[in-house]
């Protein structure tokens, strides 16, 4: 069982779960509400989920404890992850479910485009070959045609 539990593509699949609920749960939620005032409830619930999963797991760390870079990604990546969920209440306040998320999660390519040119990763072919098709997929889905 701990093995299964520290297993990357489990917790990669259950976040692609999360991620398809919170779509739907989303374009709901922002149905009669200003999509900007609709990320700040949900950026508090994220906070206070957090706040607990450090409690419950004893996972606290002293603040001063934390490298100045380590700092600066966290704080860059977590400006990323507020402009991305500003953007992504916002389609869905404009757009349908089924075809703002395929294109929210173009995201997969540029994540492979980035990691390549700026982390130094390797994708072999047949990881190009996915890349693409996902890029074509999203369009696909997202089309109207």
């Amino acid at each position: 069982m701990k093995s299964l539990l520290t297993s990357w593509p489990l917790w990669a699949l259950l976040s692609a779960v999360f991620a398809a609920l919170t779509a739907i749960f989303a374009k709901v939620g922002v149905e009669n509400v200003n999509s900007d005032f609709a990320t700040f409830i949900r950026t508090i619930v994220i906070l206070c989920a957090a706040g607990l999963m450090v409690y419950i797991t004893g996972n606290w760390q002293q603040p001063s404890a934390i490298s100045g870079r380590t700092w600066l990604f966290l704080v860059l990546s977590g400006l990323a992850t507020g402009a991305s969920w500003i953007c992504y209440f916002r389609a869905l306040k404009l757009g349908d479910a089924a075809r703002v998320a395929p294109i929210d999660k173009l995201s997969v390519v540029f994540v492979a485009v980035f990691a390549v040119l700026f982390l130094g990763e390797k994708l072999s072919l047949p990881n190009w070959l996915g890349v693409v098709l996902i890029a074509c997929g999203a369009v696909l889905v997202a089309y109207r045609g």
